[in-house]
């Protein structure tokens, strides 16, 4: 019998946890201080137990919504892909991990509905765990363990000359670590959501908390471009951790995209990240403009259970509409160029 154990979120052992191999940023103690500011939630940790030994984790937040307790991890609307388990090696499987969490979220923490998008999910696990719902967060990825030239050759042509372009006409890429970086990102972000006459899907807080929570952890690149001129024109926000970095987040002003700042941006985050030895690149979510880096498709189940059916089927319709127009203003912003990054596919 697999049992969930919660631990008190002041003694949970964060150095030992984050030397485990399938750790990801979004399951640190500051990640989750983050969403508990930004979500009104509470941070959840728990050990998962196989009889009496320690198997693995489960990280996630508690939280209410019209009124009903909800266990996330992660939640529509987060700006946070993935969270879920870590599974000591040699122990259980993450679907038998989930067989456990269904009892616990719905009985012991008495929740109505709870979520779990785990990275190291497999496709093959969505059929393997019957009595849940699931949809596939979409994604792409590149391999970090590729030399430069190889990630760079693996690239369109046209997205090469746009790299090349920015370089020679004298666009430079410099860290940020100012307090007017989130204002910067956000001004930027406003400007790109504007041509389709809409406003961005989260607010500046966001970025504030989100910087304010990360800055010194190491664990987050922020960048910004700058013209020829030393205008900032281009934003950039990558968290990274382990073996995997993400985009998080990217943003520029429309009247200075020929001079190719986004692509810059992105090149440099994946040069960043591997050589600070990250073996992954995680774009972040869905996009088509994103198959131009040469990269591979990433599909993750995301699964999820209300105590009733009526909530799930709820869920489903509010979820599809919300991904149908970040589909749309993906499909917008990649038949240009590289604008923002509006949000993770699962918001």
């Amino acid at each position: 019998m697999i049992e969930f154990r919660t631990v008190d979120f002041r003694n949970v052992p964060w150095d030992e946890l984050d030397r485990l191999n399938d750790r990801v940023v979004f399951q640190t103690r500051e990640w989750l201080q983050f969403l508990a500011e930004t979500q009104n939630g509470t941070p959840v940790v728990a050990e998962i137990r196989d009889g009496n030994s320690v198997a693995g984790y489960f990280t996630g937040l508690t939280f209410h919504k019209v009124g009903l307790k909800i266990l996330g991890s992660s939640f529509p609307g987060w700006t946070t892909p993935y969270i879920g388990f870590n599974i000591l090696p040699g122990t259980i499987t993450r679907s038998q991990a989930m067989e456990g969490l269904e009892r616990w979220a719905l009985r012991e923490l008495g929740c109505m509905h709870f979520e779990v998008s785990d990275r190291h999910f497999a496709p093959a696990d969505a059929a393997g765990i019957a009595n849940l719902r699931s949809s596939p967060y979409e994604s792409y990825q590149s391999d970090l363990t590729r030399s430069e030239d190889e990630l760079f050759s693996g690239m369109e042509s046209a997205c090469r000359r746009c790299i090349r372009k920015a370089e020679k006409s004298g666009v430079t890429i410099e860290h940020a670590s100012d307090h007017g970086f989130a204002t910067e990102y956000y001004d930027q972000l406003k400007d790109v959501f504007a041509k389709q006459g809409k406003l961005p899907t989260y607010s500046v807080d966001r970025v504030q908390a989100l910087i304010r929570h990360m800055s010194s952890t190491g664990r987050i690149l922020l960048v910004r471009a700058r013209n020829p001129e030393g205008r900032c024109i281009a934003t950039g926000i990558y968290p990274g951790f382990n073996d995997t970095a993400f985009f998080w987040g990217n943003a520029s002003w429309r009247s200075e995209q020929h001079w190719r700042p986004n692509e810059a941006l992105h090149w440099y985050a994946m040069k960043y990240w591997k050589a600070k030895g990250v073996t992954m690149f995680d774009w972040g979510g869905g996009g088509t403009y994103k198959e131009k880096y040469g990269v591979a498709p990433l599909a993750v189940p995301w699964f999820y259970k209300s105590r009733f059916r009526a909530l799930s089927i709820a869920r489903d319709g509010a979820r599809s509409l919300f991904y149908h127009s970040q589909r749309l203003l993906g499909r917008v912003h990649g038949g240009v160029t590289d604008t923002a990054k509006s949000e993770p596919a699962c918001g």
